[in-house]
């Protein structure tokens, strides 16, 4: 019998721009073809889902804003870069920031090595784009909160 996988909280970010563009990171791992994904990551013992996701926001963007309420919750399967198969709840919270900088300064050892690239997308952009990005429902999510009919 297969042990059971384990489980990982997550908090996602949906961070657009004043244009209502929305940031994606490249990931690059050698087990994978490269894809995108937004902002975000794993939740911290003790941490909630909004500390965590004022956290990644702040260590994967440089800025530092109270991420609000989740907008969402998702629960997928996958392998982390690390190669460990888990269930994540992904918890997914809208933040719109007022100028479309990156400072990745605040990247882990693992993301300086994985996350080599991101990139402002427009809806359109994103439609041509030839490589696969997470979460499969992304475009229908984005402009729910471009529209403000997100809701928990």
């Amino acid at each position: 019998m297969a042990s059971p996988r384990p489980k990982r909280p997550a908090a996602r970010l949906l961070v657009t721009d004043p244009a209502g563009r929305l940031l994606l990171f490249r990931f690059t791992a050698e087990d994978r073809p490269p894809f995108w994904c937004t902002p975000g990551g794993a939740v911290d013992p003790g941490e909630s889902f909004a500390q965590a996701a004022r956290r990644e926001l702040r260590e994967e963007t440089g800025f530092d804003l109270d991420c609000g309420r989740a907008i969402t919750v998702k629960h997928v399967r996958f392998t982390t870069l690390e190669g460990v198969d888990v269930d994540a709840e992904e918890q997914y919270f809208a933040i719109a920031v007022d100028e479309a900088r990156v400072d990745t300064a605040g990247h882990t050892e693992l993301e300086r090595r994985a996350m080599l690239s991101h990139r402002w997308f427009t809806p359109e952009d994103l439609r041509a784009l030839d490589e696969v990005w997470y979460p499969e429902d992304l475009l229908d999510l984005w402009q729910a909160v471009l529209a403000g009919k997100a809701a928990a």
